[in-house]
């Protein structure tokens, strides 16, 4: 029994050492992300999240929704100001100055070549790069989710007044509403008149026109930058929608008022919206049954040699102060949703549109837009590369600019409620955002855009 003993302890001992003496598995390096999505799409970021995790070992992201954009951008200042900030974390589009000007981030672009990976950043869409990019074309930020605003239009209405095909121009428009009431539909066109709309209504009008919103290239070339809308084709714009509201063409809708304009329109109370692509998978799913519906690029008026539309949606910045490891693994989160396979997840779970025109040649010859529910979306690419970007239809990149488009969302409620008429509100948006921009210039004296 004595050697038994011996042998099973000496057995032991050897398996102790050879234990020992084995590496042990590295723990994961973890890094967060935190992002403004919630319900649905915070859902479809985390199967995204768990996706990349799963596709390797040696990192986790830990992906954290703040509720909405403007929770994200105000937390994480908080807590940069904490030393606890994210190593990734999504930027609306309207937060983009800010972030340039914050000297709180790692650029995009050095990271992932110091990481050893070869990002292709011609790949991305024209009017999606340059809306992120500085002046020189640097990418400070990886574009992801991205959309751009469409006419919705109900077919078997347009059919009702004799027209297979949407109107292209706001001439048009004005005909086929006025014909739509006359065939008895009480709401031809919803809009809403909102802070959130101006996205689709002044922004998106003026990049298709090519007029400035704001001087200095939009807020490109200097903070010095100060509003122009009420002295451009926006002005004629405001003046027919408010004709055409005040004749009974267009209804006014919002979650306010009961129905939002998307509600409006997927169940047949009004025939045409302006929204942005994203909500094409909400019509899909919620429409009346048997409505015979599509999508089109946004009007522009006749004689007008249309531009390219304005990307909307956010960017993924990764922020200063982090580890050597953490940054390893923020390149390797950002090269994994750079894959083509990762837009097709991402399309077909979200209705934003690939970023890519590799990502775009992946999900065509995958069949994706071949038929519903996603036939259609693709004219969202059409419209953003309508043509090459010029320096009014890069973007927008002016300070405070949600504060700006409250002012809007004011100014256009008084202009539909008669309290003002269409140029003095436009003029009162004007004074009222250069306000605004005056103080956004005086908080960072002597600094320039990259």
């Amino acid at each position: 029994m004595t050697m038994i003993k011996r042998g099973l302890a000496a057995l032991a001992a050897g398996a102790l050492s050879t234990a020992l003496a084995m590496p042990a598995f590295a723990e994961p390096v973890k890094f967060d992300f935190w992002f403004g999505l919630s319900g649905d799409l915070a859902r479809v970021v985390d199967t995204l999240c768990k996706n990349f995790n799963e596709s390797q070992k040696d990192y986790e992201v830990v992906c954290t929704s703040q509720g909405n954009y403007d929770a994200t951008l105000q937390n994480t200042i908080a807590a940069f100001r904490a030393g606890k900030q994210p190593a990734v974390v999504q930027v609306y589009d309207v937060g983009t100055a800010t972030m340039m000007l914050s000297g709180a981030y790692k650029p995009a672009d050095k990271l992932m070549e110091e990481n050893g990976y070869k990002i292709d950043y011609a790949d991305y869409f024209p009017g999606i790069a340059r809306y992120y990019a500085t002046s020189k074309g640097e990418m400070l930020s990886f574009p992801f989710n991205s959309s751009t605003a469409l006419m919705y239009w109900n077919k078997d209405a347009f059919a009702k007044i004799g027209k297979t095909e949407a109107p292209k121009t706001w001439e048009d428009v004005g005909a086929d509403l006025k014909a739509m009431k006359e065939a008895g539909y009480e709401c031809p066109m919803a809009i809403n008149i909102s802070a959130n709309e101006s996205w689709q209504l002044m922004e998106q009008f003026s990049a298709l026109h090519n007029q400035p919103i704001a001087t200095k290239s939009n807020g490109y070339d200097g903070l010095d930058a100060r509003l122009e809308v009420n002295k451009t084709k926006f002005v004629q714009y405001v003046t027919d929608l408010k004709k055409w509201y005040d004749a009974g063409l267009i209804k006014i809708k919002s979650k306010d008022l009961g129905q939002d304009m998307v509600q409006a329109f997927a169940s047949g109370t009004c025939q045409v919206i302006l929204t942005s692509v994203g909500d094409h998978g909400t019509v899909g799913k919620t429409q009346k049954e048997g409505m015979n519906w599509d999508v089109a690029e946004l009007p522009v008026y006749a004689g007008t040699e249309r531009k390219n539309s304005l990307v909307g949606g956010a960017s993924l910045w990764v922020l200063s102060g982090k580890s050597d490891a953490e940054y390893k693994g923020a390149a390797a989160f950002l090269n994994f949703i750079h894959d083509p396979k990762t837009a097709l997840f991402w399309s077909t779970n979200t209705g934003y549109i690939p970023v890519t025109k590799s990502g775009f040649d992946y999900m065509k010859s995958s069949g994706f837009y071949d038929k519903a529910p996603y036939k259609g979306r693709e004219v969202a690419i059409a419209s953003l590369t309508a043509s090459e970007p010029t320096e009014i239809t890069r973007g927008v990149r002016l300070g405070n600019f949600t504060q700006i488009r409250a002012e809007f969302g004011t100014q256009m409620q008084a202009i539909f409620a008669n309290k003002v008429s269409v140029q003095e509100g436009l003029d009162t948006l004007v004074k009222n955002g250069d306000a605004i921009l005056d103080r956004f210039q005086q908080t960072y004296p002597g600094k320039t855009l990259p």
